[in-house]
């Protein structure tokens, strides 16, 4: 993610409640932080309103229960097929609803031998991307009441089955071949429902993000680019550059 905090806010029409810092990354690795964008219903002197926030969140989905936040680690996705059902996940999409905005994602595809090929998965466009997330805070009680690092706020990413090789022509399929899942994007009218505070048919919703991920992903290019980003220390706009695969590519 490479977009200003500045330029997030214009984008997403949100507003601060603390000053964030958020560097350029071109390398987001679990338990980096990341963006959300999330709606709150707030008392106003005309009783309760919706507002839209962002905020920093840690990159793996640390629930309350936890004793140690470093299970969150392994919390990077959220199954959208059956994340009503597992404890880490079912009370945070009745109600801990985000999106997470991206520029693009990484995947590699398995060639010969040990030999893998990384590519870049973004939109065709000139905009960015917009993942449906869930998110939690995790309470540190060692921490004292009002100091710094007592509340860590965390966000996990849902994902889908992609379609079975052969049976797409589009992008999609393209998708198909580096990996089983993708990641569910949203557009303004899925992540204006996504959010809503206020909406409790968490099924339904779930529904609608599945629904729309074909025609969310129709314009996103597959490019080759250079083995460097396998590793996190690396991070820079260089890594997103397009380079000759290595074997062949997604067709």
């Amino acid at each position: 993610m490479a977009r200003a905090v500045g330029d997030l806010l214009a984008e997403f029409d949100a507003g601060l409640e603390d000053e964030v810092s958020l560097p350029p990354s071109w390398n987001v690795a679990p338990t980096d932080a990341v963006p959300v964008v999330l709606e709150r219903l707030k008392e106003g002197d005309a009783g309760p309103r919706q507002v839209r926030q962002l905020h920093v969140a840690r990159w793996g989905l640390v629930p309350p229960w936890v004793k140690d936040p470093k299970f969150g680690s392994g919390m990077i996705n959220a199954r959208s097929e059956t994340l009503l059902e597992k404890p880490a996940f079912r009370k945070a999409v009745q109600s801990r609803r985000c999106a997470v905005p991206a520029d693009g994602y990484y995947e590699w595809k398995q060639g010969p031998g040990k030999s893998k090929q990384p590519y870049y998965v973004h939109p065709g466009q000139d905009h960015g991307l917009v993942f449906a997330g869930l998110y939690e805070w995790w309470k540190d009680q060692s921490v004292p009441v009002g100091e710094p690092g007592r509340w860590l706020l965390s966000t996990s990413i849902l994902t889908a089955d992609t379609p079975p090789p052969g049976t797409e022509s589009t992008v999609f399929g393209k998708l198909t071949e580096l990996h089983h899942r993708v990641p569910l994007p949203l557009d303004k009218a899925t992540m204006a429902a996504w959010l809503d505070p206020q909406a409790d048919d968490a099924a339904g919703l779930v529904d609608l993000v599945r629904s729309r991920v074909k025609d969310a992903a129709a314009d996103w290019q597959v490019d080759p680019v250079g083995t460097e980003v396998g590793n996190v220390r690396n991070n820079g706009p260089e890594l997103i550059r397009p380079v000759e695969a290595l074997f062949q590519q997604p067709r």
